[in-house]
């Protein structure tokens, strides 16, 4: 998407950037407003891939090939980070609601600590993936002069870490009410192993991992 405008419409830079700028802050608005409220931990994924999206708009606003690969990694870590989350919504037999996570820690810790790992990176806590995926585009923001765009992009992180972290508070804080139960599939173990290295090598080790 960025190389086509990039090559098709680089002569109205101008004009396509703003119409961005605005699409990039509403998506970032209205995904982390609808994420905020949801119970429903699926919901909550879906509405937060919204604000991802706008956070992935501000590297092609850039304008530059820094901004344009900002991107490229961002969507790769992304599909690493959504991928492993939802596998563990899979794996637990009930694991679709907020309520579903409470006290997981205690009767799965293992399980726990591996959607821990998922809501830190989506959430842009070090020494994750999504930290990695943040800081390439804000950097490539700041260096392209919108400084203003990357403060507002941080406050809306700031918002989604809210709804993340209320996923970790349930699971570490809140006292378990039933044993979770599992439904593990060779498939579904592969998954949740590749993504969670992935989400780890990619975070300590980025120009090893992705250049």
């Amino acid at each position: 998407m960025g190389r086509v405008f990039y090559i098709a419409f680089g002569h109205v830079y101008a004009d396509w950037s703003v119409i961005l700028i605005g699409v990039s802050i509403l998506t970032m608005a209205v995904g982390n407003i609808l994420a905020l409220v949801q119970t429903n931990i699926k919901r909550m994924l879906a509405y937060s891939s919204i604000a991802h999206a706008g956070y992935m708009l501000i590297g092609i606003i850039t304008g530059t090939n820094e901004g344009l690969m900002a991107t490229i990694t961002y969507l790769l870590i992304y599909a690493f980070m959504n991928i492993g989350a939802f596998s563990i919504i899979i794996l637990l037999e009930k694991g679709e609601e907020l309520k579903d996570y409470e006290g997981l820690a205690k009767s799965r810790p293992l399980i726990a600590a591996l959607m821990l790992v998922f809501m830190f990176s989506l959430t842009g806590i070090p020494p994750t993936a999504g930290f990695i995926g943040k800081f390439n585009l804000f950097t490539a923001a700041v260096k392209a002069g919108y400084i203003w765009l990357t403060v507002i992009a941080v406050i809306f992180s700031a918002v989604s870490a809210y709804y993340y972290l209320r996923v970790v508070m349930n699971m570490y804080m809140k006292e378990m009410k039933e044993e979770a139960a599992i439904s593990l599939s060779p498939a579904l173990g592969i998954a949740i192993l590749i993504t969670v290295v992935m989400v780890f090598l990619i975070g300590i080790m980025p120009s090893v991992v992705i250049g």
